[in-house]
């Protein structure tokens, strides 16, 4: 089979191989392989929400946590069996509109690889054609070019030329006609390049920026719109403290239409096919569950890849962020591009200590690196937009008093008005909401204060204690060294006893 379009423009191309296609065996036998991507993301959202479960239950991380046990205890308003179960109702949404989806599908077959990395060769053979004539452009002559480097550089004389390598080239007796044996090692190496890495990298691209918008749009008009939150999106505000298996308790219709839609549109227009969904459908499910484990882990590279990671996330659960943050789930652009990053710090004691913690980890002495990624500067820089009427929306956060609305983010910029939105929002969601939620979370901030200042105290006493130690451990080790205080061994004035 050939390229005939291709063929009758440039007829010294070299010929398309043929081939036959085959269907592709399942990746693991006996499951089909649309089935496996239907299974893969519910198994790898159970498994990893396990892990960060059994880490949580034994407390093996605590530096690195977010909030307290005591926090996802008291703030959440709904019980870990009700999220179970919303999840479990979701991924059956997911599992239907998967298998749906795999309808529409034709199945994967293998043979033509070959041919289609040809196709690219033909295609780079096509763009040389191009090269005598921009070099024309700029006064060089071609072909003068090339015959001088022709005895030491071929490949590039060829390339210079158009296309035409007289060293793979035969001709016919009869009327003299060029015939192109085959492609050059640069052309296939560049063709395999192409075909194997550049079009899945790209098509993963295109998955990623399609799911990113998607989401951004609709989560963001899901908080910017009262009614969406108050109907639909609330729901999953009920969790003020994420954990890892909460990343997909959504009201249903959300739930369909922000993830299981949201990535099937991504998947669609990228092109993948199936195997390469799998994989899309499954990092997606990785990632999202990871937004939402409660732990700023330093060696977690899911949090190391992107800016969208836990912490950034956890700003967006809190009570006054909650109008911030919307990207989801792999990169931050959005936000970052439209101005509805939180632009107000660490502003929670409750980010110190996994900051503190992370700092240590990576022996960082000169920097102070924010569990929330967020720059406090872009408070008073950045515009108010799309915050700037806040304020005279949040009617009902002026009759609640100051000492409820803790931690204070810096006053007088963005982050002041960013605030405000949320905790309207707050008090927006009549059910769950309300000025309880402010007031748990303020009394839990003061606490948290409190912890963060005796710790701070007690690690200055323990410095103190181990310096004073220290210091008298090395004079008694200096004198040691040198037998006495009269330096006769090396340690005091240099002399070798040795000799």
């Amino acid at each position: 089979m050939a390229d005939s379009t291709t063929s009758y423009t440039y007829p010294d191309l070299p010929p398309l191989p043929e081939y036959q296609v085959h269907l592709l065996p399942p990746l693991i036998a006996p499951i089909p392989d649309k089935l496996l991507t239907l299974l893969l993301p519910i198994a790898a959202y159970w498994a990893l929400s396990m892990f960060f479960h059994w880490i949580d239950v034994n407390d093996y991380f605590p530096q690195y946590r977010l909030h307290t046990p005591a926090e996802v205890a008291s703030r959440n308003k709904v019980s870990r069996w009700e999220v179970i179960r919303d999840v479990v109702i979701q991924q059956v949404v997911q599992t239907v509109v998967g298998t749906l989806l795999g309808m529409t599908e034709p199945d994967d077959v293998y043979g033509k690889e070959e041919y289609d990395v040809a196709v690219w060769a033909r295609r780079i053979r096509c763009a040389q054609r191009a090269m005598p004539g921009l070099l024309g452009l700029v006064g060089i002559n071609a072909q003068g070019l090339a015959k001088n480097l022709n005895p030491a550089h071929p490949m590039i004389a060829g390339a210079i030329m158009g296309g035409h390598y007289p060293l793979f080239t035969t001709f016919e007796d009869e009327d003299y006609k060029s015939l192109t044996t085959g492609f050059v090692a640069w052309e296939r190496f560049l063709a395999n390049a192409i075909y194997w890495f550049a079009i899945p990298l790209l098509q993963f691209a295109i998955g990623i920026i399609v799911v990113d918008t998607w989401q951004y749009f609709l989560h963001r008009a899901m908080h910017m719109n009262k009614w969406l939150y108050t109907t639909f999106h609330s729901r999953h505000h009920r969790l003020y403290v994420p954990y890892a298996y909460g990343a997909l308790y959504n009201h249903p219709f959300e739930g369909f239409l922000l993830d299981t839609l949201g990535a099937s549109v991504a998947y669609k227009i990228a092109g993948m096919n199936t195997r390469q969904g799998m994989l899309f459908f499954t990092g997606s499910t990785f990632k999202t569950v990871d937004d939402h484990c409660g732990y700023s882990l330093p060696w977690d590279p899911l949090q190391r890849l992107t800016s969208n990671n836990a912490g950034y996330h956890d700003v967006h659960h809190q009570s006054w962020g909650i109008k911030t943050n919307f990207s989801q789930p792999f990169f931050t652009f959005w936000d970052r591009l439209l101005g509805t990053v939180w632009t107000g710090g660490d502003v929670s004691a409750r980010y110190e200590k996994a900051r503190l913690a992370a700092a240590r980890k990576d022996n960082l002495k000169n920097t102070t690196p924010t569990v929330t990624g967020s720059d406090i500067a872009q408070s008073t820089i950045q515009s108010l937009h799309p915050y700037e009427f806040e304020r005279s929306n949040a009617k009902d956060l002026a009759s609640i008093p100051s000492e409820y609305q803790d931690p204070k983010p810096p006053l007088g910029g963005k982050a002041e008005l960013q605030a405000v939105g949320s905790r309207q929002q707050i008090l927006d969601d009549t059910a769950y909401g309300g000025p309880s939620v402010l007031a748990q979370e303020a009394a839990e901030e003061k606490e948290a204060r409190s912890v963060l200042r005796t710790t701070a105290k007690s690690r200055r006493r323990t410095a103190n204690s181990l310096s004073q130690k220290d210091g008298l451990k090395g004079l008694k080790d200096r004198v040691a060294v040198a037998g006495s205080i009269h330096g006769r061994a090396g340690g005091i004035i240099g002399v070798d006893s040795s000799r």
